[in-house]
This record gives C-alpha cells, sequence and structure tokens, in this order.
C-alpha cells in the first residue's frame, strides 16, 4: 500500500501512519483500519478501493475488509471556551460589503461538508441581519440549557445550529446594541453552546473587517477563511481587505467564491456575465490565489433558501449542489494541507548583500531588492485593463529595501517596501521573475 499516495498530503499513506489495526488470519483474511485526516474527505473512497486491490493482489490473501475512519477530535484550547472544547475545525465564511450572498455560500457550505461525511454545525454572527433561521427553517421551540448549563444547540436533520435570532424573545425585531456588546454576545453564544463533537463548524460572518471580525478571529482557533464576492471590481477591491484582515489574524484564507459569477439562459443555454468578468483572473495573478470558484446565478436557490430548505438539500443532484459539493471538497483538502502536510513551507527572506532570497517547492533563487519591487503587478503598476506596465523602471531606487515580509496563506508573501508602497507576490510569480532574470 505504499504505493497508495494521499494527493493532498504528497506522500504515501503507509509512511502517514494511516493503516490502522491491521489483523491477518491464518484464513487468508485481511483486516484494518485507514485513518484518514477527515472522515469527509473526498477521495475517501479512491483509498478503499485501491486498498483492497493492493492487498487482494497478493497470493494468499482470501479477503479483504477495508475499515475507512478519522483521526479523533482534539481538544481545543480551554480560553475557546467550553462549547467549543471538541470542534476539529472552525471555517470563517466572510465577505467585506453585504449582499454578494455569503449567508447562502455559508448553509449549503456547511450541509455540503455534511453530504460528505463529516459532523458540521453553522454558526450565525450576523447580530443586525441573521439568516440563519430563514434558510434553514425547522421546528423551534426555545433555546435550553443541558445539565452543564451549556445552551443546547437546535438541530436540524442532524446539523447544530446557533443564531442570535433563536436567542432573541422577540424574534424578528432589530438588534440594537452599540458595537462592543454585540461582541460580547456573539461570543457568549459561540463559546457557551454544546457543540459536541464536530468536524467542522461554520461561522456565517457579518460582513466588513471591523471589530467583530477581528475579535473573533483573535479569541477563538479560527481554522481557516472562505472569502465570498462578486464579479464587480468594488467586490474585488474588498477581497483583497479581507484576505490580508486574515492574514494578519494568522488564519489562512483557503478559497474565495465569487458568486453570482455568470446567469446560464434558459433558452439559448447562452451563460451571460451580467455583472462583467476578470475578477477571478486577477486574484490569480496578483495573489497566486487558485483555490477559486465561480457560481451562477440560479433563481432556484433562492427560491429554496425563501423555503428554508438549502439546493444542496433539497436538490442535490442539481449542476449548482455539484458546485457547492465542489467548494466543499475544496475547502476540506485545503485544510488538511495547512494542517497535516510536511511539506517545506515556502520561505521568503531578505539577506544584506544578496536581496531577496526564496525557496519554494525545493526551488530557490535570490532577487534584487529593486529587481523584485518593480515586478510588483498590483494596479497601482500594471493597468488592469490592458496589462500595461504602468511603473517605470526607473521610478524605484536601487536602495529600495522591504521594511516587513509577510507570508499570505499558502499562496503569496506581502511585502512592505521602504518607499511606502506594499507588494503581494504569489509564489510561482518569484519563481518566474529569478528564471526571466537569469534569462536576460
Amino acid at each position: 500500500m505504499r504505493g497508495i499516495i494521499d494527493p493532498d498530503l504528497g506522500r504515501d499513506i503507509v509512511s502517514l501512519g494511516f493503516i490502522k489495526n491491521l489483523e491477518i488470519t491464518e484464513s487468508g483474511t485481511v483486516r484494518f483500519d485507514v485513518e484518514l485526516t477527515t472522515p469527509a474527505c473526498p477521495v475517501k473512497e479512491k483509498f478503499r478501493e485501491a486498498c483492497d486491490s493492493a492487498v487482494s493482489a497478493i497470493a494468499w490473501v482470501q479477503s479483504v475488509d477495508v475499515k475507512m475512519s478519522a483521526q479523533p477530535a482534539q481538544k481545543s484550547s480551554a480560553q475557546s471556551g467550553p462549547g467549543l472544547s471538541q470542534v476539529r475545525h472552525i471555517v470563517a465564511v466572510a465577505s467585506c460589503k453585504g449582499g454578494v450572498g455569503k449567508s447562502t455560500v455559508a448553509v449549503n457550505l456547511a450541509f455540503a461538508m455534511k453530504q460528505r461525511g463529516a459532523k458540521v454545525g453553522i454558526f450565525d454572527a450576523d447580530i443586525y441581519g441573521p439568516s440563519l433561521p430563514t434558510m434553514v427553517k425547522t421546528e423551534f421551540k426555545g433555546l435550553f440549557q443541558d445539565d452543564q448549563e451549556r445552551i443546547v444547540p437546535v438541530e436540524h436533520e442532524g446539523m447544530r445550529m446557533m443564531s442570535f435570532a433563536f436567542a432573541n424573545s422577540k424574534q424578528g425585531d432589530p438588534a440594537v446594541m452599540r458595537g462592543p456588546m454585540v461582541t460580547n454576545v456573539i461570543k457568549q453564544l459561540l463559546t457557551t453552546t454544546n457543540w459536541g463533537e464536530l468536524d467542522y463548524l461554520v461561522i456565517d460572518m457579518p460582513p466588513g473587517t471591523g471589530d467583530i471580525q477581528i475579535t473573533l478571529s483573535q479569541v477563538i482557533p479560527v481554522t481557516a477563511a472562505v472569502i465570498v464576492t462578486t464579479p464587480q471590481d468594488i467586490s474585488f477591491i474588498d477581497v483583497a481587505k479581507g484576505i490580508k484582515m486574515f492574514d494578519l489574524m494568522k488564519v489562512p484564507t483557503v478559497a474565495v467564491v465569487e458568486n453570482m459569477s455568470y446567469f446560464v439562459c434558459g433558452n439559448c443555454n447562452e451563460k451571460h456575465e451580467i455583472f462583467g468578468s476578470g475578477a477571478m483572473r486577477k486574484l490569480i495573478e496578483q495573489y497566486g490565489f487558485e483555490q477559486s470558484i465561480a457560481l451562477p446565478m440560479d433563481p432556484e436557490v433562492s427560491a429554496q433558501c425563501d423555503k428554508g430548505q438549502p439546493i444542496v438539500v433539497e436538490k442535490p443532484d442539481s449542476p449548482i449542489s455539484e458546485k457547492y459539493r465542489e467548494l466543499a471538497d475544496m475547502v476540506i483538502q485545503e485544510i488538511s494541507k495547512t494542517l497535516f502536510s510536511d511539506a517545506p513551507k515556502p520561505e521568503v527572506k531578505f539577506e544584506a548583500g544578496k536581496g531577496i532570497v526564496f525557496s519554494v517547492d525545493g526551488v530557490g533563487g535570490e532577487l534584487s531588492t529593486a529587481d523584485l519591487r518593480r515586478g510588483c503587478r498590483c494596479a497601482a503598476c500594471v493597468n488592469e485593463m490592458t496589462g500595461e506596465k504602468v511603473l517605470r523602471d526607473d521610478e524605484v531606487s536601487e536602495d529600495v529595501n522591504p521594511d516587513q515580509i509577510s507570508p499570505m496563506g499558502n499562496y503569496a508573501v506581502s511585502i512592505n517596501w521602504s518607499d511606502g508602497h506594499g507588494s503581494i507576490y504569489p509564489y510561482e510569480m518569484l519563481k518566474e521573475l529569478a528564471s526571466a532574470l537569469r534569462q536576460d
């Protein structure tokens, strides 16, 4: 089974320690468990089939019994609150402006993860505009405490849920409270709800990059962030703010969702990009952010939300439901790579006399600080419409140096330059620049 490679971690499942409880009988039966990093692993059935095939090929083996399992949950730190002690991963779904469909994405992402076999919960952190009770209608008889004085979450088809709307005695009334009070309410609801054992807790964050988002990222162990946007330029600018905010909080952004990206006409089957295009391309070019997905405008999605049943539950075979499962797989795989991969992390540093020294995917290189500064591809340095370079090389001093170098998730590095400019360089871009300069 050493020939079976985990595509996310890049190593075989034997050296990763996935094979557990191996038992061989005299009659030729082989039994063992394959303990993966998550029960929602998108390729777990492929692992099962590969293990069965590999062991069955041994001449003396008469039968193979493969049991798929997942690593047990590790207790979170005490500071995150007793309710979160058995939650393995917390995924924040965020947007920097309202009206982009963030809550719809959060709810369908959570249910798609559950369909992959994970234990999942949803927390609605939007006090001013809670939407969870509308999007997931369930019989609600009030909130109760268990014998440990923790709040019992509301359940719907095995999904554990909590929202301020459930706690508000006058549901439908607006929440009239100041920022610090809102943060305290969210923290109390989140950390004192008895979530039990969960593989993933999806948090539907309020829009923006303010006190609530920063405080939550500081006081609870958020594993990863998913940012939702739309194709317009103004939304793209906000995506950059969101990615930078989470990076400051040491939370990796594992996926960006371009919602309402296009509309497919039911009569001509032609794709119409109503809100424009190009935002996804900019993400890849400027941030190296390849884990992105475009979701279409689909009237059925909003119709199901109004009915209180997520489309991935009501119509699991629809194309948009498959898109949400693709997003779920993307998030699950990126979290596994972030937490469990032992591959060397990209390294970028400044060394006097050499400039910028980097090592990415086993490829090392050196770049002068001036050359790297001149290679910036941000909107101020390169025309976004034509791709033509706006920054003149002679405008950059040979003495320019980095004031700060910070990694941005798994995909790029941020550099604040001594001339006051801030640049983001995808790791692949560093390799390209070094290669191009060597050829020159």
